[in-house]
């Protein structure tokens, strides 16, 4: 005996699998919308990727260029102010004055003068008298911090002081094929255009110890190269001075001892350190040098003048 059961569905009660199906429209929709997400993630990120990097690439270039055509522009004209340095010191021997005493009156008034072609050159202080500025250095030096706030770097920047930007003089180290000019001051625009005086340090070209600072990934980048024993030139309105590296050390950024005052006539050179780190590096690159007596320089122009006649 066979049962057979059969079970009909009527056309107002359609099954729960046929209710639950997308219909073909439904289908094609997202189909065609999911290439389209896809596509707009593809190429979106890429190319946001690629504006950020000529961007960034843009105003490296522009930086280098900046600082690169302000230390030309300076150099020509603190060549030239060298020479009408020396003009002057060779008229006030023939009216039997001191040079040392022409240097020191017109030194600062060269710089003045040349102050209103460029506000980046001269000094801002009457030449007529010496500077309180030129009698001693400060006690207050500290370690440039090397960021973006000028406010930051220059804490003892005041207007007893030679005014920020003012262009010192020239430093060089032959054996790195580095030469640059100096400023007064340690905020970003100067160390992003040169080397920077540290405030409070020595005055450039006077005794004691002069503090000069500069990017490790610009104007100081090839110190990393230097050695004991090299010599760096510095040149100022009054005169030219000779230094041989005696020590290199590796502080910390709060250690400012290395810039304490000396008895002795030494030049501190500072920058960040480590030299590929990426970011705030988290010490400072030390090079000290101490200067050669006149007689050492004067045989190295006597030599190198001899070397250059035929």
């Amino acid at each position: 005996m066979t049962l057979r059961v059969e079970h009909r569905i009527s056309a107002a009660e359609p099954s729960s699998s046929l209710a639950t199906m997308p219909s073909p429209a439904h289908l094609s929709s997202s189909a065609n919308s999911r290439p389209r997400s896809n596509w707009f993630v593809r190429w979106t990120a890429p190319l946001v990727l690629f504006l950020v990097g000529c961007f960034a690439l843009g105003y490296y270039a522009y930086a280098i260029l900046d600082a690169r055509f302000f230390q030309d522009d300076q150099s020509r004209q603190f060549d030239q102010a060298l020479q009408d340095a020396h003009n002057k010191s060779s008229a006030a021997l023939a009216a039997n004055r001191s040079p040392a005493d022409e240097l020191r009156d017109e030194a600062a008034a060269e710089l003045k003068a040349r102050g209103s072609n460029t506000s980046n050159f001269g000094g801002t202080r009457d030449a007529s008298a010496s500077p309180d500025w030129l009698s001693k250095p400060s006690s207050t030096a500290v370690m440039p911090s090397f960021n973006e706030s000028a406010a930051a770097t220059n804490p003892t920047l005041s207007s007893g002081g030679p005014a920020a930007n003012t262009t010192l003089g020239r430093i060089e180290i032959p054996v790195l094929s580095l030469s640059a000019m100096i400023q007064e001051g340690t905020g970003a625009r100067t160390l992003q255009r040169g080397v920077g005086h540290i405030t409070g340090t020595a005055p450039v070209g006077h005794s004691g110890n002069v503090g000069l600072a500069a990017h490790r990934d610009t104007f100081f980048r090839k110190l990393r190269n230097i050695h004991e024993g090299d010599e760096i030139t510095l040149t100022t309105l009054a005169g030219t001075f000779l230094y041989r590296v005696d020590l290199i050390s590796v502080v910390e950024p709060e250690d400012s001892s290395v810039l304490r005052n000396s008895t002795e006539n030494i030049i501190t050179l500072v920058t960040c350190y480590p030299f590929s780190y990426v970011g705030p590096a988290p010490k400072r690159f030390i090079v000290r040098a101490k200067q050669l007596p006149s007689a050492e320089l004067l045989r190295r122009a006597s030599s190198n003048f001899l070397n250059a006649m035929p």
